[in-house]
């Protein structure tokens, strides 16, 4: 199987996942569904707590059924983690959407070549629509490279997941940086 292909495959299986998660989360009637798509101060943080140890207990179970064919890492964010981004979101003067900035609870990792890197980037606007993708983006800021796609199904009641693709070149620079940067809450 091609590489790019391998990725799209990636894509929507986790994507599947996610539908898959968020339904049986969210859509049973056992927890009160919040509009995430409002401000901080209208999402109980007790909210995203639940959500995140129920996905942190259950994600292995999940991923046990996905028909994925390239190596990739993931990881469930940790309390402290989504502490520290609650309290820098919730500090600013502009106030977002939660579902704009904690769209990373579960997060998976990939690493590619630059050249299957730009033609993924090619390929995410024909990949939107039938692998449910809400946006991507390319990040480069203080050494730190990725491009980051994010999942969410069409539903503002269900939290987005994160893939980031790594450039295998960035790799070290970027690990380096995620330890400077994103874990100063250690």
């Amino acid at each position: 199987m091609k590489k790019i292909d391998q990725v799209k495959q990636l894509i929507s299986e986790i994507n599947r996942l996610h539908r898959d998660f968020s339904n049986d989360y969210f859509e049973t009637g056992k927890i009160e569904k919040i509009n995430l798509s409002k401000t901080i101060k209208h999402v109980p943080v007790p909210h995203v707590y639940r959500y995140r140890l129920t996905l942190h207990e259950s994600i292995n179970d999940y991923l046990m059924t996905a028909n994925i064919d390239i190596k990739y890492f993931y990881r469930v964010k940790t309390r402290e983690s989504i502490d520290d981004k609650i309290s820098r979101f919730s500090g600013q003067e502009d106030q977002y959407p939660v579902n704009n900035w904690l769209n990373d609870i579960f997060g998976t990792r990939i690493i590619l070549s630059a050249d299957d890197i730009n033609t993924v980037i090619d390929l995410l606007d024909d990949w939107q629509e039938v692998l449910g993708l809400k946006n991507w983006y390319f990040r480069e800021k203080q050494g730190y490279r990725d491009l980051h796609v994010y999942f969410k199904n069409k539903s503002n009641f269900h939290f987005p997941w994160e893939l980031q693709i790594w450039d295998a070149q960035d790799l070290q620079g970027n690990i380096q940086n995620h330890e400077k940067f994103k874990r100063n809450f250690v």
